[in-house]
C-alpha cells in the first residue's frame, strides 16, 4: 500500500462535502466581518479602560459601559478567559459583554412582561464612587427610561474573590414583579479564525450545574489545563441557578465555530409562561415582586481552581455545597446509587419530584463529614431531588430513572428490527433490508430527507440505526434480530452501501439515497420534503468513497459478526467468521486507501480498527502486520502535531477516541496525555445527568436532527465515544476517580434518551424551550458503539466514601464482598484495588466474590444456553500488579487465542483466582 503520508501531505482532492463545510465556515466568518465592518461603536473603548490587581486575576473594565474587557488570571502568561481578542468587533449595540444584564418586568403581579436589556442599546453608565467597590455605576442609562427599577451594578473583592453583584431598587409607587433576570456567561468560546493551537490555546468551554442556590458555571479550557474558573453564588439566597437560557440576541454569528453565549438565569416565571410553557423545566421557575421603597442584591463571584479535577475541592473550600453521586445520576431501576453532601450547613429536609420516582433513605455521614443517602429508582423519567439546608439553602440534584440496563438494551434492539426495519423490496435505491432512520414524532421510518444521508442508511445520520441493531448483539446477541442483520449484511452492506465492483470493492458510498429528479420515475420523490441544495446529493456525489467517517460503521459491523461466530455457536450462519474478518480487515484498508484526506484525523468509532487489529493478532493472521504498519503512519502523523484532533470541522470532539487510541497502543504516551486532557477539557462531571459526562458537541442537529439548529447537545454520541478513553486511562489510575465518574458518565449517557419502548434518539435538546430528545434517530449508533465496546461495572473502595460499584449492587459480608453486575453486557468487570480488568469475549458474569485481605477472587458464571456452551475470559491487569501479584486461574484451564476457555454447566460455573 502506498504511503498514508504521501498521500495526506501534498495536495489532495478535495470533495464536495469537504468544499461545502469549508465554505460553511468561510461563510460564517465572512459574514461575521461584513457585520462587524459595519458596526456603530457604542462601548466605549475610545474612553478608556480601569485596570485593576486583585488577588487572583488582572480586571480590566470598560470605563464608559463597567463591562468586563479582559479577565486573565495570574501567572497564566496572558490567558483570559473572556473574548478579549473579539472586543473591537463586539464593539456595539447587541452584543453582550460580561457586567451585562437582562430583565422582564412587569408592573403589579398581572399584565405583559417587558424586556430590557443593557446591551440593547448602549449609553456610558453612570459611574458611582465608594472604597468599599472597585467599580460601580448606575446601568439605567444604558436601559430603556421606562424601567420602573433603579438597577446599579458594583465590582467588588470579598474574602479575596471578585464579586460582580447587582442591586434593583423600587424607587417608584407600584410593586414591580421581576419575572425573568439573566446575568450573561461570556467566555471565550468563540473559535472562529483560528487553528487547532490557537483555539486550545485562548478558549474555553463552559458547562453548568444549574443547581438553585448550589448551582455553578466552570469554565475550562480547551487544552484540559488549569486553571479552571467557577462561576458561583455570593453568599446570599437571591442568586439560585434557576435555568440556563442561550442568550440568542447576542449578535456575534452563531454556527460550526460559535454555538453562542448563555445567561446564567435567577428568574424566569416570565419564560414559562411564555416561550418555555410547553417544556418540563429543570428547576421551579420563580418570580420576585420588589415593593416600592424596596431593594433586591444578586451576586456571583469568581473563584479559581488550580485543576479541572479540583473544581468540587475549591467549591468546598469556599463554602459553597457540593454533591457527589455514586455511579451518577443516570440510575437504573435495578442499581442503587448513593449521593453524598457536603456544607457548612445541615440538612433540614430532602424531597423528590415528581414524587414516586426515586426512594431515598439518608444513611449518616462520613468520616469527614459528608452527608450519605441511598437511591434507588422507582419510576421511569427525570427526577428532581431538592436538599434544603438549615440556613434555606436549595439544592437541586439531577437524575435520570431508566430501565435496567438490560432491557434499555432488548428494546432497543426489537424497536430497531421492528419499527425501523426495512423491506420494501422495490425500493428504487435498493435500501431493503435494513435498518433505517426514524421519526419518532410522526411513528414513522425517515425514507426520504433533504439530507440525503439519513435517508441513505450512510454517514453518522443514516448509518446511526443499523450501526446501534449491530452493536447491541455485540452486549446481548439475539438469533432473530441476528438473522435479520445477516441479511443486511448480505443483501444491502455488502454490495449497496459498500462496493463490490472494481478496484473500490471495499469503498464505502456516502449515501444509497440521493437526489436525481431528472433520472428517477415521476413520483419518486415526496413533494412534502423541500429538497434542493448542497444536502440533497446527486448519484454520482452519493456514491463517493472519500468519507472516512463512513468506513468505522461498516468495520464495526463485521467485527461484530466475527466475534458472534467465532465465540459462540449458531448465532451467525450465513458465513464463517473469517469471511467477516476479512471484511473487516479489508474496510479498515480501505478507508485510508479510498479516502486518505479525511484518515488523517482520528474518526469516531476508530477504535474499532485496534478491536480489529488484536483479532487479527489473535488469529495470527499476517494481515495484522500491514494493519499495524498503515496505523502507525497515521499515529506519527498525530505524534508530530501540537493538538492532533481536528475533522473536516475546524474543531470537533469525536476523533480523540481513537486518537488516543492508537497513541497508547504505539507508545506516544505524550500525545496520549494531551488527547485525554482536552477530553477532559470538555466532558464535565456535574450533578446533573444531562451534563454528567456529556461530551461537548452544538452542531449535529444541523446533519442529523429533526429539530435543527446550533444547540448544546446533551449526551450526543460523543459522550459514549470519549468515555473509552477516559475509562481506559482509569484502568491504568485507579486512584483518579475523576477520570471514573467522568467516564462512566459518558458511558451511561450514552443509553440515557434511549425511550421506554426503545427508540434512541440523536441527542436531547438542552434550550430551556425544549428539554427534550430530538425526534429524529440520526448519529445514534455511534455514541450506542461506544457504549457496546466498553460497558462493565466498576468496583472501588474510596478513601472517603468506602466501597462503590458503578454498573451493579455490592453487598459487604465479613471479609467477602460480593458483586452482582448489572450492566447490559455483564462481560466486563474492574477490580480497582486490585487493578484487575476481567473481561469476557462469550459468556456473562453472574456475580463476582473478592476478599480484600486475602485477594481472594472468585467469578460466578451465567450458565449455559444454546449458543453459548463455553465462556472466554481473558485476564487483564493494567494496574498494581506489583502490589498484589498477577491472577490467574486456579485451574489450568485450555487457552484460545489468549482466552481461557471454561465450559459452562450447572456444576462448573465458578472459577477461583489467584496471585502470585
Amino acid at each position: 500500500m502506498k504511503s498514508f503520508r504521501k498521500k495526506v501531505l501534498p495536495a489532495l482532492p478535495v470533495f464536495l462535502y469537504a468544499l461545502l463545510l469549508i465554505l460553511c465556515v468561510s461563510l460564517e466568518v465572512s459574514a461575521q466581518n461584513d457585520e462587524t465592518d459595519n458596526i456603530t461603536p457604542t462601548l466605549g473603548l475610545e474612553q478608556g479602560y480601569l485596570d485593576f490587581e486583585i488577588p487572583n486575576f488582572r480586571l480590566k473594565l470598560v470605563k464608559a459601559s463597567q463591562t468586563i474587557a479582559a479577565l486573565e488570571p495570574k501567572g497564566e502568561g496572558g490567558f483570559d478567559f473572556t473574548p478579549a481578542d473579539w472586543l473591537e468587533r463586539r464593539n456595539g449595540d447587541g452584543y453582550y459583554h460580561l457586567g451585562d444584564l437582562t430583565l422582564r418586568l412587569r408592573t403589579g403581579k398581572s399584565g405583559e412582561w417587558t424586556r430590557y436589556s443593557t446591551a440593547d442599546k448602549r449609553a456610558p453608565v453612570k459611574a458611582l464612587e465608594s472604597s468599599s467597590f472597585l467599580a460601580g455605576a448606575l446601568l439605567n442609562p444604558t436601559l430603556d427610561e421606562d424601567i420602573p427599577l433603579q438597577v446599579r451594578r458594583y465590582w467588588q473583592v470579598k474574602e479575596g474573590n471578585l464579586v460582580l453583584r447587582f442591586e434593583l431598587e423600587n424607587t417608584g409607587n407600584e410593586a414591580v414583579e421581576v419575572g425573568g433576570l439573566g446575568i450573561p456567561m461570556v467566555f471565550n468560546n468563540i473559535l472562529h479564525e483560528r487553528d487547532l493551537e490557537e483555539a486550545h490555546a485562548k478558549c474555553s468551554f463552559y458547562d453548568p450545574y444549574i443547581g438553585q442556590d448550589a448551582g455553578y458555571l466552570q469554565v475550562t479550557r480547551l487544552n484540559g489545563q488549569g486553571p479552571a474558573l467557577i462561576v458561583a453564588p455570593d453568599k446570599n439566597k437571591s442568586t439560585s441557578f434557576e435555568s440556563y437560557k442561550p442568550l440568542l440576541a447576542d449578535s456575534t454569528q452563531k454556527g460550526i465555530t460559535f454555538e453562542g453565549f448563555h445567561e446564567w438565569m435567577v428568574h424566569t416565571e416570565a419564560y414559562e409562561q411564555n416561550e418555555w410553557k410547553d417544556a418540563d423545566n429543570w428547576n421551579e421557575t420563580t418570580s420576585a415582586v420588589i415593593v416600592p421603597g424596596e431593594s433586591r442584591s444578586y451576586g456571583i463571584k469568581f473563584l479559581l481552581s488550580d485543576t479541572i479535577r479540583d473544581i468540587e475541592e475549591t467549591l468546598v473550600e469556599n463554602e459553597h455545597p457540593v454533591a457527589k453521586g455514586m455511579p451518577g445520576y443516570v440510575l437504573p431501576q435495578d442499581q442503587e446509587g448513593q449521593l453524598f453532601l457536603k456544607y457548612t450547613q445541615d440538612i433540614a429536609s430532602v424531597s423528590v419530584e415528581p414524587e414516586g420516582l426515586l426512594q431515598i433513605n439518608r444513611s449518616g455521614t462520613t468520616q469527614n463529614g459528608w452527608n450519605r443517602i441511598k437511591i434507588n429508582g422507582e419510576e421511569w423519567g427525570r427526577a428532581r431531588l431538592t436538599v434544603t439546608y438549615q440556613d434555606g439553602v436549595k439544592q437541586s440534584v439531577h437524575y435520570k430513572v431508566i430501565k435496567p440496563e438490560s432491557e434499555v438494551v432488548d428494546d432497543m434492539g426489537d424497536f430497531l428490527t421492528t419499527e425501523q426495519w426495512f423491506d420494501e423490496q422495490n425500493d428504487p435505491f435498493n435500501r431493503a433490508p435494513s435498518v433505517i432512520s426514524y421519526d419518532y414524532g410522526k411513528k414513522e421510518q425517515v425514507r426520504q430527507d433533504n439530507r440525503a444521508w439519513i435517508a441513505g442508511l450512510s454517514d453518522e445520520g443514516g448509518a446511526g440505526s443499523w450501526l446501534a441493531a449491530v452493536m447491541k448483539q455485540l452486549v446481548d446477541p439475539d438469533r432473530e434480530e441476528i438473522k435479520k442483520l445477516e441479511a443486511f449484511v448480505d443483501n444491502t452492506l455488502w454490495g449497496g452501501i459498500q462496493y463490490s465492483e472494481g478496484e473500490q470493492k471495499y469503498g464505502v458510498r456516502k449515501s444509497m439515497f440521493y437526489y436525481e429528479p431528472d433520472e428517477m420515475p415521476e413520483g419518486t420523490y415526496s413533494e412534502d420534503v423541500n429538497f434542493g441544495g448542497w444536502s440533497s446529493w446527486s448519484k454520482e456525489e452519493a456514491r463517493s468513497v472519500g468519507r472516512s467517517y463512513n468506513y468505522p460503521h461498516v468495520a464495526a459491523a463485521y467485527w461484530v459478526l466475527y466475534r458472534l461466530a467465532r465465540n459462540h455457536e449458531g448465532l451467525v450462519t450465513n458465513h464463517p467468521w473469517d469471511w467477516y474478518l476479512e471484511r473487516a480487515y479489508e474496510t479498515s484498508e480501505a478507508m485510508v486507501e479510498y479516502a486518505p484526506h479525511y484518515a488523517q484525523y482520528g474518526q469516531m468509532e476508530g477504535t474499532v480498527f485496534l478491536l480489529i487489529l488484536k483479532d487479527l493478532q489473535r488469529e495470527g493472521w499476517e494481515q495484522a502486520a500491514s494493519l499495524e504498519e498503515t496505523m502507525r503512519e497515521r499515529a506519527e502523523l498525530w505524534e508530530s502535531l501540537p493538538f492532533p484532533f481536528g475533522s473536516e470541522m475546524p474543531w470537533d470532539s469525536t476523533g480523540q477516541e481513537e486518537v488516543y487510541a492508537w497513541c497508547k497502543y504505539f507508545g506516544f504516551d505524550q500525545k496520549a496525555r494531551v488527547t485525554l486532557n482536552a477530553i477532559l477539557g470538555y466532558m464535565p462531571t456535574v450533578p446533573h445527568w444531562g451534563y454528567n459526562g456529556s461530551a461537548r458537541r452544538y452542531w449535529d442537529f444541523l446533519y442529523a436532527g429533526k429539530l435543527s439548529r446550533i444547540e448544546r447537545q446533551l449526551h450526543h454520541y460523543g459522550s459514549g465515544l470519549n468515555a473509552i478513553p477516559v475509562l481506559t486511562e482509569y484502568r491504568e489510575n485507579p486512584e483518579d476517580y475523576h477520570l471514573l465518574r467522568v467516564g462512566y458518565g459518558g458511558l451511561m449517557g450514552s443509553i440515557a434518551n434511549v425511550t421506554q419502548d426503545g427508540f434512541g434518539p440523536a441527542a436531547f435538546h438542552s434550550f430551556p424551550s425544549t428539554l427534550a430528545i430530538d425526534g429524529y434517530s440520526g448519529d445514534y449508533g455511534s455514541g450506542f458503539f461506544g457504549h457496546a465496546v466498553n460497558t462493565g461495572t466498576y468496583v472501588i473502595d474510596h478513601p472517603e466514601f468506602g466501597w462503590q460499584t458503578f454498573g451493579g449492587n455490592l453487598e459487604h459480608s465479613e471479609n467477602w464482598i460480593t458483586v452482582e453486575p448489572l450492566n447490559s453486557a455483564r462481560s466486563r468487570f474492574y477490580l480497582a484495588p486490585m487493578g484487575l480488568w476481567l473481561t469476557l469475549d462469550a459468556g456473562k458474569f453472574d456475580k463476582i466474590r473478592f476478599n480484600p485481605d486475602t485477594k481472594e477472587v472468585q467469578l460466578v458464571f451465567e450458565e449455559e444456553n444454546e449458543f453459548t456452551k463455553e465462556a472466554r475470559l481473558r485476564i487483564n491487569q493494567p494496574a498494581k500488579k506489583e502490589i498484589v501479584g498477577t491472577f490467574k486461574p486456579q485451574t489450568e484451564w485450555e487457552k484460545e487465542r489468549g482466552a481461557f476457555v471454561i465450559p459452562l454447566g450447572k456444576a462448573n460455573n465458578k472459577v477461583n483466582l489467584d496471585s502470585n
